[in-house]
């Protein structure tokens, strides 16, 4: 169950299979059904998810009804409303499953734990963190300043796993397009 997590903190920073030993323990599995949530707005969000199988999405839903998704999160990947998480404030994201998933959940203390006593998970957990930022802060620009077509190629490049496993309306939610925008950009990149 935790070879993915090992093969992802391995690929980053080399930790010792005793330490990982340890740090095994303090998950708890979650299965999640397609449509249940992981977290709800509002709630505040006790553990971060690692995604073993499934596809998680974070969104948030603006007055008018309309879902605005921020992130979608395959295997391999975290999962959390990070600044509710650190700051144990009401989250404004709801995260819930696309798919069937199964998730490694870690609390905040046992997080803190972790890295306080493996020197090689609080290196990874930085740049982690580090490489979460610099994409939110690409996204952010990229959305500001690229075209429908150059969002989605950017998309198949971030989610090449995720491509067919996700409903259209999604996606172009994600890219901040409309549907037949994003129908349109399909049609184009297929005739390349």
């Amino acid at each position: 169950m935790f070879e993915l997590l090992y093969n992802k903190i391995n690929a980053v920073v080399e930790i010792k299979t005793e330490e990982f030993d340890y740090f095994k323990t303090l998950f708890t599995h979650k299965k999640l059904r397609k449509r249940q949530y992981f977290l709800h707005e509002g709630n505040i969000c006790k553990h971060q998810a690692f995604v073993e199988k499934g596809i998680l999405r974070s969104y948030t839903i603006d007055e008018k009804g309309s879902e605005h998704i921020l992130q979608f999160s395959s295997e391999g990947w975290w999962a959390a409303d990070l600044s509710s998480y650190l700051s144990d404030e009401s989250s404004f994201l709801n995260i819930d499953a696309l798919e069937d998933a199964e998730l490694l959940l870690l609390s905040k203390p046992l997080w803190e734990q972790a890295m306080k006593e493996i020197p090689a998970l609080e290196h990874y957990f930085r740049i982690i963190i580090q490489n979460h930022l610099v994409a939110t802060q690409k996204r952010l620009l990229q959305s500001l300043a690229e075209t429908a077509d150059e969002k989605y190629n950017r998309f198949l490049q971030t989610y090449p796993a995720c491509v067919q496993r996700l409903p259209q309306h999604q996606i172009a939610s994600y890219l901040g397009i409309t549907r037949e925008t994003l129908s349109r950009v399909r049609k184009q990149a297929a005739g390349k």
